[in-house]
């Protein structure tokens, strides 16, 4: 079924464990009562081609939690909203980089699924937002995360 991943890999990112996207996978863990995989990757989700990378470039998911067979994506405002200061680089696929990302995050509402996985995202406005950062009050942040997880969670004796 190919559910292999390369687990673990930060794909050289900046430290992001104080970012938003951290705290809410934190919140997810917690919840499921085991953490995840975090940038995931899996050799049948992958971004354009290119002349680099004939075969794409593997795209990560935010939050993979194998047991489960569970990936949670989490979506901060450029993924709904245009931003000029993300958008305005061209991408290998001759598309602006904000038409890439609604179309990468449309091949994993897709993709995922097909492959066995179950897929919930995880909008940043479901969270109370204050100077473009969640205003974190962890009892109240748990049940949102709680309402998007549903019947993803693991049932308890």
């Amino acid at each position: 079924m190919g559910l292999s991943a390369e687990l673990c890999k930060n794909h050289g990112m900046v430290d992001r464990t104080a970012s938003d996207e951290h705290y809410v996978l934190d919140l997810c863990d917690g919840v499921l009562g085991m953490s995840s995989c975090r940038q995931a990757t899996f050799d049948w989700l992958r971004g354009d081609p290119s002349p680099l990378r004939p075969l794409g470039t593997k795209l990560p998911v935010d939050g993979f939690w194998s047991d489960l067979k569970l990936v949670v994506e989490f979506q901060e405002e450029q993924h709904s909203k245009p931003s000029p200061f993300f958008d305005r680089r061209q991408t290998v696929s001759g598309v602006g980089r904000g038409e890439q990302r609604r179309l990468y995050d449309e091949r994993k509402r897709l993709l995922i699924p097909e492959h066995g996985l179950k897929l919930v995202v995880i909008e940043k406005s479901a969270f109370i937002v204050k100077s473009k950062r969640i205003r974190r009050d962890p009892t109240r942040d748990i049940a949102v995360v709680r309402a998007h997880l549903g019947n993803a969670q693991p049932k308890r004796l």
